[in-house]
């Protein structure tokens, strides 16, 4: 069984500084959710998905759980398994006894952390042929020519999808469609529409883990940018925005602070924020619109039952 790992992401330390620069710099500061993921970070991410509070990991699972011979009908099976921001890979791995797949294609920006999640499921799932691929696929899916083509699933669970706005959210969606080429597809999980006590609590939960999590890109910014920033100077804010149907999280400085780096420098007044990550909330007619945008078709979706979450097989057309 032939088994890879390719690197295409290799950090560029000068441009990441540039960009996060300009984005501290800017009227209304903002980064990247990319940059919450440092190792600590990933570690209290994986913390804030076993919260009460945080509804959508075990709601996505338990939809898994329930519908997965329905969704493997859907599917059907020998599938080339293209795994976006697979993580610790666990996601994928409860769905292959269901779906066989001929090939499983983990793809993440964090290539240390995909290598080790791989080298773990190898071990358990030897039959499966794996390529592990370290890029950052929100700006390309161009996958190199050891991936099988045919029948390839995107599989993108966790309603990262929320990440982007809508518009970037069609355009990301176009590129897998082109990826899919004629016999592929989507298995993609998104968050709904629900009501504003049960999201804001998901997003600033009781034990602060969230704030936490947020707090931490502040160190992770120190690190790549030689920046100065203490977290004491800053807290949490995490709020349903429903004019534009969004989660936002920011950090709001505590205080007067300047801030200094070896490219700039900034004044935060008390009250001034940095926005720090958005999570889009879709109702299911809105996100299946998107999908055909983007030149999907033939859907089938699965609910859980109180209707707060969407996982969604869409067929390229």
């Amino acid at each position: 069984m032939h088994n890879g790992f390719i690197q295409l992401y290799f950090p560029d330390a000068d441009a990441i500084r540039a960009e996060l620069s300009e984005g501290l710099l800017a009227q209304h500061a903002h980064t990247s959710p990319k940059y919450l993921y440092d190792a600590l970070g990933s570690t209290l991410f994986e913390a804030i998905c076993k919260l009460p509070e945080y509804y959508p990991t075990r709601t996505e699972a338990a939809i898994f759980d329930n519908c997965l011979s329905d969704i493997a009908r859907s599917i059907g099976r020998g599938s080339t398994l293209i795994d976006l921001g697979a993580g610790n890979c666990d996601k994928a791995a409860r769905l292959f006894s269901a779906l066989q797949p001929v090939e499983y294609v983990p793809v993440d920006i964090s290539v240390d952390f995909l290598r080790d999640a791989v080298t773990t499921l190898r071990q358990r799932y030897p039959h499966i042929k794996m390529t592990g691929i370290g890029m950052d696929f929100s700006l390309s899916l161009d996958l190199p020519q050891a991936v099988r083509k045919e029948k390839r699933l995107f599989f993108y669970p966790g309603s990262s999808i929320g990440n982007f706005n809508p518009d970037e959210a069609a355009t990301f969606l176009a590129r897998i469609r082109e990826a899919c080429r004629s016999d592929g597809g989507l298995l993609i999980g998104v968050d709904l529409v629900k009501d504003m006590a049960t999201l804001d609590a998901a997003y600033d939960d009781a034990l602060g883990v969230t704030s936490a999590f947020n707090l931490n890109l502040l160190l992770h910014l120190n690190t790549l940018l030689g920046a100065d920033f203490d977290p004491r100077d800053w807290r949490h804010r995490a709020f349903f925005n429903q004019h534009e149907s969004r989660i936002e999280m920011h950090l709001e400085a505590c205080r007067d602070v300047e801030v200094r780096w070896p490219e700039g420098r900034r004044r935060f007044n008390e009250g001034e924020r940095i926005h720090t990550e958005c999570s889009y909330k879709y109702t299911a007619d809105n996100f299946l619109r998107l999908l055909e945008r983007a030149g999907f078709g033939t859907t089938r979706t699965w609910t859980d039952e109180r209707g707060w979450f969407l996982v969604c097989h869409a067929r390229a057309v």
